[in-house]
């Protein structure tokens, strides 16, 4: 193993945005919460069924948004339109629910701006030392604006993220597609490649695109189930595997 904790022919690092580099996974929990109990309250009265951890943990965590809105209604068996990506926020379509849960996010994260792991930081001034590629691998269409709140854009060669892979037609997670078209634009074989990921879709891409080394990160206490979805490794923070520049 390297300085990094990353075995000797990892040549790349692809790391998720929310939960590994950002402090933004927990404000996308409370936007979906407050949009699907919204939406549930509304159709099932005051007796409905609250969106909890579990179901953010299982059914949305990691996805594209409009894959997280039709895989969690799924699993109450509620069956939408999946309407058009410009229906207005909270119509009743998979993109209306999907559109008044990114009002959500952008509401909160104007008034409580972003934060970044500083571990991670430090853990991605080490990786650049040492001379490894990097890129960002995320769902998120929000991805350039929060990179530049946090001044962290520099730290990355290539970013791929909700965009990108809507300009591509690149499937989001559990599906590898997007980790992948980041190792291709890096010139770099999956083999030679670390994913750094906190949810269990994540852990499913990296398994799935058979990459060199797949790192969890635990921000929840759910190191088992990073396990059970692939990890190589879990950590609580990206300190832990011990990079200095």
């Amino acid at each position: 193993m390297t300085q990094l904790g990353l075995p000797d022919d990892i040549h790349a690092c692809l790391f998720d945005l929310d939960g590994v580099v950002t402090k933004t996974a927990v404000v996308h929990a409370a936007a979906w919460k407050e949009m699907f109990d919204a939406f549930l309250r509304e159709r099932d009265g005051e007796d409905y069924r609250p969106f909890d951890a579990s179901d953010y943990d299982e059914y949305v965590d990691g996805l594209p948004r409009a894959d997280g809105v039709r895989t969690f209604l799924a699993s109450r068996d509620i069956d939408l339109p999946d309407g058009d990506p410009d229906d207005p926020p909270g119509a009743r379509t998979v993109h209306g629910l999907g559109n008044r849960k990114n009002e959500l996010v952008l509401a909160k994260i104007r008034t409580d701006g972003v934060e970044a792991y500083d571990g991670t930081l430090r853990y991605l001034e080490a990786v650049r030392a040492h001379g490894l590629s990097t890129a960002l691998v995320s769902s998120s269409a929000n991805c350039r604006d929060v990179l530049r709140s946090i001044g962290a854009e520099h730290f990355f060669d290539v970013r791929i993220d909700g965009v990108v892979a809507a300009e591509r037609e690149l499937p989001g997670k559990p599906r590898p597609d997007t980790f992948l078209a980041a190792a291709g634009d890096l010139g770099i074989e999956p083999a030679a490649a670390a994913v750094f990921e906190d949810a269990l879709a994540g852990m499913d891409a990296g398994r799935a695109g058979r990459f060199g080394y797949v790192v969890g990160v635990d921000r929840v206490g759910q190191t088992d189930a990073l396990y059970e979805h692939g990890a190589d490794v879990v950590v609580k923070d990206l300190d832990e595997l011990g990079g200095r520049k």
